[in-house]
């Protein structure tokens, strides 16, 4: 794999994960949302990660191919006063569970500062190279 060949590895993967933490917070901000009119309530969505050939032969990068909703039912709470309560008194909430979504942040965040930490090595040996070729 060359030095160059590096770039496109590191930066797709900064590209999907930031791809991620977009994600991630359009579930946390939705993490309180409730059912509207149509009673159905805002859904968790992930990202769905796929690697995609690189060039050279065993280089891969990643993508995003695709964002899933989350089926899982959302959270049911009762509270008959509530304008969205349903005829039973239950208001139903999104099935995001925000602890997991902080996990993910994290993760992708973590992840994300890694490939920039990769590329930014690359760029110093590169560097050091044609600092190299001027001595």
């Amino acid at each position: 794999m060359s030095m160059f060949q590096i770039f496109n590895v590191a930066g797709s993967a900064v590209s999907a994960q930031a791809q991620r933490l977009n994600v991630v917070s359009s579930n946390l901000a939705n993490a309180d949302t409730v059912a509207g009119p149509d009673r159905s309530a805002y859904k968790a969505r992930h990202v769905v990660f796929t690697t995609e050939p690189m060039g050279d032969v065993g280089a891969a990068g990643v993508t995003v191919s695709n964002v899933v909703e989350d089926n899982t039912p959302g959270r049911m709470v009762h509270d008959p006063g509530h304008p969205q309560a349903d005829a039973q008194g239950y208001v139903t909430f999104s099935n995001v569970n925000p602890i997991e979504e902080m996990v993910n942040m994290i993760s992708a965040s973590r992840s994300y500062q890694n490939n920039i930490e990769v590329m930014n090595t690359a760029k110093s040996l590169l560097m050091k190279t044609l600092q190299l070729g001027q001595g």
